[in-house]
């Protein structure tokens, strides 16, 4: 997928949209994504400006927002605009690296489980081959709140 695609499937944009590329897709199973890191990245001014690294909660949003690539790209269009892929839970996560201005960041998501509009996906970030972070997202798949009835976003 190039970065229209990504578009047409997630709803962030700049400065938010945190994912350049999707390398691999089985849909349902297991996607792979790629972020490149610049030093033009706002956060880098403020975090930390002698000593740029991205912020963990940043590298967790990426991982996050290739995780909701793979789950919202099982759904047709018409669906797609009538969900938002939630963030529920995290466990077990871990940094092991730091991500710094020049990296690129390869994210490969795996499917654990999925019940209903909710599920689990075990999320992996390298750099260079070298684990950068890793965890488990919980995931919500949650309908618009303009009066759409709940089942007629189920997927």
């Amino acid at each position: 997928m190039d970065i229209r695609s990504i578009m047409d499937t997630l709803p962030h944009r700049f400065p938010f949209l945190l994912v350049d590329r999707i390398l691999e897709m089985e849909p349902g199973q297991r996607v792979v994504g790629l972020k490149n890191v610049t030093v033009n990245e706002p956060f880098f001014p403020g975090h930390w400006p002698e000593n740029p690294t991205m912020p963990g909660v940043l590298i967790l949003e990426a991982m996050a927002q290739v995780g909701g690539i793979m789950l919202l790209g099982l759904l047709d269009e018409e669906k797609r605009k009538k969900v938002t892929a939630f963030m529920a839970g995290l466990d077990r996560v871990r940094f092991r690296r730091p991500v710094l201005p020049g990296d690129q960041i390869i994210i490969e998501a795996v499917m654990e489980r999925r019940k209903g509009n909710m599920g689990r996906i075990h999320i992996e970030a390298r750099v260079d081959g070298e684990l950068a972070c890793e965890g488990d997202f919980s995931f919500a798949l949650v309908p618009e709140r303009d009066g759409q009835r709940e089942e007629e976003a189920e997927v």
